[in-house]
This record gives C-alpha cells, sequence and structure tokens, in this order.
C-alpha cells in the first residue's frame, strides 16, 4: 500500500501592509498666503488627478487654495495604450456588502485627513469645502458627515449622502454644515430620487441642505461645475 502524504503545514499566516505613492496637488488662486477656504476636489471613478484638474479650472477664479488628490485604488488600462501615471483610480473597493463598503471609505477617509492635516501646518483656512463627484461623491459625504469638525460646506454631484452611517446622537454635530446636492433627472446610475430622500432626511435633522435637480444624466456637464461655483459664491467665497 502506497504511503500516505503529510500534508503540508502553514507555519505563519497573516496581513501586513502595502504602499503605494499617491499624487496630491494644492493650488493656491487670489492674494498670496492670505486667509481663504480650502476646497477638496474628489474625482469619479476612472478619473484621475490631471484630468479632474482640468475639468475643475472653472473654480480657479474663486479664492482659495485648491487640494486635488487622486484615488489610491489604480485601475488596470487594458488596451495597454496608457502609462501607469494616467490610468484611471477609484476611492475605494466595494463588494455590494455594508461593511466591507464603510470600512473602505473609513480607510481612504484618514488617508486623505492625513493630507489635509499635513497642508494645513503651512496654510491659512478659515473654512472647508469638499466637493465630489459620482464615486468621489460618495467619499465626500462620508468624509463630511464623519470629520464635521472640519468641514462646513459639502458639494455632492451624481451621488448618494449615506445619512444612515450617522448615529442618532451624533446628529446635532452636523448642523454647522451647508450642503448641496446636484443631480440629473436623467441619471441611469444613481437614481436622483435616492438622493433626495437623503436631502430630506437631512433637512428632517435640521441641516442645512438643498437639492437642485438639472435635465442631465450621470456624466459631469459643465451645469453642474456652474452650479457648483454660484453656489460657492452665494455662500460667501470670494472671486
Amino acid at each position: 500500500m502506497e504511503a500516505e502524504k503529510a500534508k503540508p503545514d502553514v507555519l505563519v499566516s497573516g496581513k501586513t501592509s502595502f504602499k503605494i505613492e499617491v499624487p496630491y496637488k494644492l493650488i493656491e488662486t487670489g492674494q498670496k498666503r492670505s486667509q481663504k477656504p480650502l476646497i477638496l476636489y474628489l474625482h469619479g471613478y476612472g478619473d484621475n488627478i490631471s484630468a479632474f484638474e482640468k475639468r475643475c479650472e472653472p473654480f480657479f477664479e474663486i479664492t482659495a487654495y485648491h487640494l486635488f488628490i487622486q484615488g489610491p485604488y489604480p485601475i488596470y488600462d487594458h488596451s495597454g495604450k496608457k502609462s501607469v501615471s494616467k490610468w484611471g483610480r477609484a476611492w475605494y473597493l466595494y463588494d455590494g456588502r455594508k461593511k466591507q463598503f464603510v470600512k473602505s471609505l473609513e480607510i481612504t477617509s484618514e488617508f486623505i485627513q492625513e493630507v489635509v492635516d499635513n497642508l494645513r501646518q503651512f496654510i491659512n483656512v478659515n473654512r472647508m469645502c469638499v466637493l465630489g463627484y459620482s464615486m468621489g461623491g460618495y467619499l465626500a459625504g462620508y468624509f463630511a458627515l464623519t470629520r464635521w469638525k472640519h468641514i462646513h460646506d459639502l458639494i455632492v454631484i451624481g451621488a448618494r449622502i449615506k445619512t444612515e452611517i450617522v448615529n442618532e446622537s451624533d446628529w446635532k454635530n452636523l448642523n454647522h454644515l451647508d450642503i448641496l446636492a446636484l443631480h440629473g433627472l436623467r441619471d441611469n446610475q444613481v437614481n436622483f430620487k435616492n438622493q433626495q430622500a437623503e436631502i430630506d432626511n437631512l433637512l428632517a435633522h435640521g441641516i442645512s441642505s438643498k437639492i437642485d435637480l438639472v435635465d442631465k444624466g450621470h456624466k459631469l456637464d459643465e451645469i453642474y461645475l456652474t452650479k457648483s461655483k454660484t453656489w460657492l459664491i452665494d455662500k460667501g467665497y470670494q472671486t
């Protein structure tokens, strides 16, 4: 009879961290080194820092520090025609499970907060706005609701603000926020009714919130940028 083979022994099994370089860029407009707002821009799925910066150039008319951070998760370019630096990026990992979604949002938010904290040592900020589109909009909403001590204004385009992450006892901490939701009536990726329900919930809890519905789809059309800029100016951001 053939001798039974011994099963291999697993000596060590665990997890460790793997770091990847993530670019960011801080742009200053207006009088140099003066006190001014900080606007954080979070791009959508498959976008990258250079492309999103170009789309957001209309905001450079506002006197502010403009911070662009690239999503940490690279999206492989199957065409083989783009260098790694030009690949699209994602902000979080999502498999349909709420626990994994929130965990991934938190990890990325910690990373963003570290970048912001380091930069604020060298710039004079009097208020902060987070602007996010699509996947970046989901992250922007999470970041503002969990880092409320640092955020004053929030703009979410083509995404849903996930208010279910807010504990009942924490609503009182959000009363200083001003929130604008921009959404397309023809958005076939994120139904505007879902975002409308979130804005209604925010208003019910006394949070200054507004949804502006436009006859557009999910694509980041110029009208979304124009309305965002106008809203910021109305809120006291200077040009």
